[in-house]
């Protein structure tokens, strides 16, 4: 049984982004098949993926956050700095309706995703910088992502900083304190290794249970709206996500990194945790509906792209050795 688990689990892991997509035009079809993700359902669940992400980290993991301080600095500025102000410009630019910029601005201001760790080991980048990002972003969210949000979407609506501060904290940082302790206390243990490789599966599962639950939700607005409404939005989250790669990786440049430093810092920048975006979106922009629509194909297109990129990488690895 366990090991049918451990195959089902590394299938969801190499197939994330056709998994994703396949659920969210079954949800389309069938809206009905994920209305129970609402909510405090939603919550819990993204809670459950950073718990995962926490029983993968080891205290090697935030040593790296000591050793190597500049470059998580540099890697933690051009999160913050680019991803938001990418998005403040693409919404202006596009002159998109309120609700759905809340959407674009929410993932732009949010931490790196999980995801992007797997997306640097398999493109042969610097890994450990990239757990070390993923880290230092994820504990910087709590105080910068209200803090963003305010800046750059207060114009449109009163944002709740304290209670996305709490919200943040709860959802992610105390899941991921609890699977590091748990690592560390029972990493020793003959089941805890077994336990660690059906986390990738379970991952994926949950984060596409939250792009159901959103496909759902705004499935009426989706179907009022029609392909116009999608191809506008996925044009936006397209642009953001690729300016964030192509930046990404000019600011490694910039700093001197080498290679495969600069190729983890490009996938780190362009690849944001938009299953928490969709989740802040639904809890305190619930009046805005269409806000959820950009997280949700964010969730599957940075799955997407970032799989595309890491083979584009890979190859050009493989040119050099050749």
């Amino acid at each position: 049984m366990v090991g049918t688990l451990q195959v089902v689990s590394r299938w969801l892991a190499n197939h994330a982004s056709a998994f994703i997509i396949a659920i969210a035009a079954f949800t389309f079809f069938l809206p009905e098949a994920f209305e129970w993700v609402r909510g405090n359902t939603q919550t819990f669940i993204l809670g459950l993926i950073m718990l995962t992400m926490g029983l993968t980290l080891t205290t090697t993991d935030f040593q790296i956050l000591a050793r190597r301080p500049l470059d998580i600095f540099i890697g933690a500025c051009a999160q913050f700095v680019i991803m938001p102000l990418v998005a403040y410009t693409l919404v202006h630019l596009f002159r998109l309706e309120p609700a759905l910029a809340l959407g674009i601005l929410l993932v732009g201001c949010c931490p790196g995703g999980v995801s992007s760790n797997i997306m640097s080991f398999l493109c042969k980048g610097d890994v450990a910088y990239s757990v070390g990002m993923t880290c230092a972003s994820t504990l910087l969210a709590p105080v910068m992502t209200p803090l963003l949000m305010q800046l750059t979407a207060g114009e449109i609506i009163e944002i709740d900083a304290v209670g996305m501060f709490l919200n943040i904290l709860i959802v992610t940082i105390i899941p991921v304190g609890v699977g590091c302790l748990l690592n560390y206390r029972y990493a020793s243990k003959p089941v805890f290794p077994t336990l660690q490789s059906l986390m990738p599966g379970l991952s994926v599962t949950c984060l596409a249970c939250i792009v159901g639950g959103v496909i759902s939700t705004v499935h009426d607005d989706l179907i009022a709206g029609g392909w116009l409404l999608f191809g506008w939005t996925f044009l936006v989250v397209l642009c953001h996500n690729s300016l964030g790669y192509l930046l990404g990786w000019f600011t490694g440049r910039m700093a001197g990194f080498n290679t495969p430093k600069k190729r983890t810092l490009s996938i780190e920048v362009g690849m944001q945790n938009a299953g928490l975006a969709t989740v802040l979106a639904g809890t305190f922009f619930a009046a805005q509906p269409l806000s959820v629509l950009p997280c949700a194909i964010s969730c599957a297109w940075h799955s997407i792209s970032g799989t595309i990129l890491a083979g584009f990488y890979l190859r050009q690895e493989n040119k050099k050795v050749q």
